[in-house]
């Protein structure tokens, strides 16, 4: 569970940061269209999962891991960052934006929940070495 808590908290604070990043750039979140730089944002989870999954998998399991193990560590390490980067949008929204295009933000976040659970699930297959046991 360390690995899930440390590795989701980076993936949150790094989502979270994106976020006011973007809004110092430039970049606000208007409905209807994403601009090239928000999708950058995507790697952030990506790459989060990847190196925290495998980090799970080389040190608490020995370098064996089967895919349900890996698919439940992703949701862990996902559950806890998006906890976190929920609450800098909400943050983010009533401090920066003043509240006024939540509408627009929720289908962000449903959309970021949808992208999370397909790269768990690749995530999950591409780092299982038990591949005849489920788990």
């Amino acid at each position: 569970m360390k690995n899930a808590i440390i590795t989701g908290v980076i993936i949150g604070v790094l989502s979270g940061l994106w976020m006011f990043i973007m809004h110092w750039m430039g970049v606000s979140p208007k409905s209807g269209s994403l601009t090239g730089i928000e999708y950058v944002s995507v790697l952030i989870p990506l790459a989060g999962l990847y190196f925290g999954v495998r980090s799970y998998r080389n040190t608490d399991c020995g370098g064996h891991m089967g895919f349900l193990e890996a698919l439940l560590q992703s949701f862990k390490i996902l559950l806890i960052g998006g906890v976190i980067t929920t609450a800098a949008s909400i943050l983010y929204i009533d401090e920066i934006e003043g509240g006024t295009n939540l509408m627009d933000f929720s289908g962000r976040i449903f959309g970021a929940l949808l992208v999370g659970i397909l790269f768990a699930l690749g995530v999950s297959v591409l780092l299982t070495t038990k591949p005849n046991k489920v788990d």
